[in-house]
């Protein structure tokens, strides 16, 4: 009996998507017989016996609970992507809209699973096992294993792979000392320039949240406009013993060396980008400029997952997750990088400040509550960091969220505010650490 096989387009929407995902489950169902026959092989070497008990293998439970997470996230991953791949080819712009699966999450205890989801991730696995899990992993979330530092038989846990290194050479950075360039490998989701006092950040179209809520109450950010601040500064003359509004160069915070308004560049826009990690991006975060870090912020908050389907359905996602945030200054004005945590990612690394602990058990989650602050020193200096120096290190993905003054148009013919600032990547764009964000002349 002969079948002929229709052309006609499928029936099912997602059927590519089924496609696609049954090629890769019939990938990773390989990958499990060969650790199969891995682990008979090693048995057999063992001494075992044809019909003994040797023979049988057991895998270790963290290691089980590992290949199941990796099946599921890639399962979820392919049908996510294959969902947003169809609305951009359609123009069809992704817009707030809460649903039932953001409320239930807000009643799942995230913190501590994903407290034991870093217990897992850190348990030790057999050195002969490490390739294949880590293989698995690549496979699945496609990264780079070309590019990790070491052999991945030298990498003790799924978490010290997370955070791998890469090899010398792996980042170049721009050269240009007029770019800023990515601090991490990632997508960008949303840019462009802050005005006003309220500046609102994009998180979807129909609903924005406030840059003041993402860094705290306490930052020094730079919220009002050129004009004001040469009129704070009329008024400082005409009324000496006046308090007057605080603008971004006074604050005591530094020194007032470091804070004077005669060396800071006369005209300044302050601009953003968003960038999201996925769990197969290299997980380490750079410098983007060369700039002085004066104080770090550390939020305790929720960790809801940070993937597109959150960013629509969640309010203030970002501003309600645990976060760490580092605030300083560069030779165009302001600079602020935001760390977000998110599910299973709880733990939020700074090379710059090992002691730091995220996610703590009984850690209060009240928006109320105070960020833990630190100055670093030496006061008015802090640390300084060149140009792709090495900041912290997220474990699978998250997001950053880069806050930054740069240079905008003096000309009085530009009416319109253009700035001499431009960003050089779009929403979607892939970028890596080193690439340049955005340029300005002189």
């Amino acid at each position: 009996m002969k079948f002929r096989v229709s052309t006609t387009p499928p029936l099912l929407p997602h059927y590519y998507c089924y496609s696609r995902f049954s090629k890769n489950s019939r990938s990773f169902t390989s990958f499990v017989k060969t650790l199969q026959t891995a682990f008979q092989a090693r048995s057999s070497n063992n001494g075992g016996g044809t019909n003994s008990q040797g023979n049988s293998f057991v895998v270790p439970g963290a290691t089980v609970a590992t290949i199941l997470m990796l099946g599921a996230l890639h399962a979820r991953r392919l049908y996510d992507d294959k969902k947003v791949q169809e609305a951009r080819e359609q123009g069809i712009e992704i817009v707030f809209k809460p649903d039932l699966k953001a409320s239930f999450l807000q009643l799942l205890p995230l913190r501590s699973i994903s407290r034991f989801w870093g217990s897992l991730t850190s348990t030790e696995l057999p050195v002969w096992m490490r390739p294949y899990v880590y293989r698995a992993w690549a496979r699945a979330f496609h990264s780079n294993l070309e590019e990790a530092a070491r052999p991945l038989d030298e990498y003790a846990s799924l978490r010290d792979f997370f955070v791998h290194t890469l090899k010398e050479g792996s980042r170049p950075i721009d050269p240009d000392p007029r770019c800023l360039v990515s601090p991490v490998d990632g997508t960008i989701l949303r840019y462009g320039e802050l005005k006003g006092a309220g500046a609102m950040i994009e998180q979807v179209k129909g609903f924005s949240y406030s840059v003041s809520s993402l860094l705290g109450e306490s930052s020094f950010l730079p919220m009002i406009s050129e004009g004001h601040m040469q009129e704070d500064s009329v008024k400082q003359e005409k009324v000496p013993g006046e308090k007057i509004k605080k603008s971004w160069w006074r604050v005591s915070l530094a020194s007032p060396k470091v804070w004077e308004p005669m060396s800071a560049h006369p005209m300044k826009g302050l601009f953003y980008c968003v960038i999201y990690l996925r769990p197969g991006d290299y997980h380490r975060v750079h410098s983007a400029v060369d700039w002085n870090v004066l104080v770090r912020r550390h939020f305790a908050g929720r960790l809801f997952p940070v993937n597109e389907r959150a960013t629509r359905t969640i309010r203030n996602l970002y501003v309600q997750n645990e976060r760490v945030v580092l605030e300083g200054i560069w030779k165009e004005g302001f600079m602020a990088i935001a760390a977000i945590g998110a599910t299973n990612i709880g733990s939020i690394e700074l090379c710059i400040e090992p002691d730091l602990r995220t996610n703590l058990p009984g850690k209060k989650l009240m928006h109320s509550e105070p960020p833990e602050e630190r100055l670093y020193e030496p006061k008015g200096v802090g640390l300084m960091l060149k140009k792709g120096d090495e900041v912290a290190a997220f474990n699978m993905g998250s997001t950053v969220v880069l806050i930054f003054q740069a240079p905008i148009s003096e000309s009085p013919l530009k009416k319109d505010g253009s700035s001499e600032f431009r960003f050089c990547v779009g929403a979607g764009d892939r970028v890596r650490v080193g690439e340049a964000l955005g340029r300005w002349n002189e």
